[in-house]
């Protein structure tokens, strides 16, 4: 038997180090070929890390949520042959090399698996035959937040369900497959209304620190202002829904963003200082020509901005399709970097969750973005007579250092005026 040693690979970019997001094994486990064993992530996406070799885990180079050096020693794994590497005894391998990762669930050890996805790829394990054995109260239960946050709100004890994704990990169907049948009393999820006295400490890692850093940088220096007008939107809906009518078989269905997307492409023709990104460092704006417009999108993990590139070359079905393909791939972490980077505007929308009024965040190096709060029928006042139409706001926020309020206010209502006559955003 052999050691091979994964090294933390070279992702590119001139990048030095990236942090180790999460591990999909732990020290004696079998894994297969091509089977990822960790998420690392750099300043612009999360990169799988896949096994080479199949074998079985010896050591993790690292925890969730450390800086790793490229290059630095990733996993070692025992395999047939000789290796990549010349073995050890343990007590000269590094301390940190031997420590398993400190909230692993106790799982039984799985058998070598053949597939090359990870076991949140494969069928879910039989969850009737598996016993609600409540896990030790130092062993944590992974899981999403979303995952958590559904257990809290049913009133379900995490340590009682079995989790059938890497790791152990708790998936959404863990969670369908507890709730579906009766359990005993000592696996009784406890009551909405029962007294707890249960805390959590969720480590600052990955894509959450990521998010935390950027917008505490993005509040620190940019000179926020938000301007928040209200649009009568009766006109655009009809019209997107004569379009679905018509085409949506044929083209695929139209939601407001790709509306929202071509108002502001056709508004910026006239405000060139709002497209623009700002480098305070070397005090320089650069206005682009191209709109490449960051779409605000929520995942399990947290927020992140897709890029949709050269809108204003883009019809409303390619648009919409890019929309969604960017949408799909950012909730299943499957952006690149580049889908991820390049913005010069941001569109945010909360959809149904939308609110009245919303203060977003402008995503640096940006100096403005497009906040889209919840479209309601309300009564309004029309040539003297009350009416019912359908209303919506947007709440946008600008870079003060860039954007004066004057130019602000009129950009937003030159886009208002384009999606309450809908067909000007068609008219050369």
């Amino acid at each position: 038997m052999g050691t091979h040693v994964i090294k933390m690979p070279d992702i590119g970019e001139g990048i030095a180090q990236v942090e180790l997001v999460e591990w999909f094994v732990k020290v004696g486990d079998m894994i297969a070929e091509d089977q990822v064993v960790a998420d690392v992530m750099t300043d612009k996406a999360t990169v799988e890390i896949p096994s080479p070799v199949s074998g079985k885990v010896l050591a993790l180079g690292g925890q969730p949520g450390e800086v790793m050096a490229v290059g630095s020693e990733l996993i070692r794994i025992e395999v047939e042959g000789s290796g990549n590497h010349v073995d050890v005894p343990t007590k000269d391998v590094p301390k940190r090399e031997q420590v398993e990762a400190p909230d692993a669930p106790v799982a039984a050890k799985p058998e070598p698996q053949k597939e090359a996805r990870p076991a949140a790829y494969q069928t879910p394990v039989n969850h009737e035959a598996a016993p609600i054995v409540p896990r030790q109260p130092g062993d944590k239960p992974l899981a999403s937040p979303a995952v958590r946050k559904r257990a809290l709100d049913a009133g379900i004890e995490l340590r009682y369900v079995h989790g059938s994704g890497p790791a152990g990990r708790i998936l959404h169907e863990d969670l369908d497959a507890f709730m579906s049948k009766p359990h005993s009393a000592g696996g009784q999820a406890p009551s909405g209304y029962a007294k707890r006295t249960d805390s959590e400490q969720v480590p600052v890692i990955g894509l959450r620190r990521k998010i935390a850093q950027r917008m505490q940088d993005a509040k620190r220096r940019v000179a926020h202002f938000s301007y928040v007008e209200e649009i009568d939107v009766t006109a655009l809906e009809a019209l997107r829904q004569q379009l679905n009518s018509k085409h949506g078989d044929s083209r695929g269905k139209l939601t407001l963003l790709p509306f929202l997307v071509r108002a502001l492409v056709v508004a910026l023709r006239d405000f060139p200082q709002i497209n623009a990104t700002y480098d305070d460092e070397a005090q320089v704006i650069t206005r682009h020509g191209a709109v490449h417009v960051g779409i605000a999108t929520q995942g399990d993990n947290g927020l992140m901005v897709p890029v949709l590139r050269h809108a204003e070359a883009g019809s409303l079905w390619s648009n919409a399709g890019e929309i969604s393909r960017l949408a799909n791939a950012a909730r299943n972490n499957k952006a690149s970097r580049d889908e991820l980077s390049g913005s010069t505007i941001t569109l945010t929308s909360l959809g149904a969750l939308g609110g009245i009024v919303s203060t977003p965040v402008v995503n640096t190096p940006e100096v403005a973005i497009v906040g889209v709060n919840r479209m309601v029928e309300r009564p309004v006042v029309i040539d003297g007579q009350i009416v019912v139409r359908k209303m919506m706001n947007l709440s946008s926020s600008f870079d003060h250092r860039v954007v004066d309020g004057m130019d602000a206010a009129l950009f937003i209502q030159a886009v208002r005026g384009l999606l309450e006559q809908p067909a000007c955003l068609f008219v050369e």
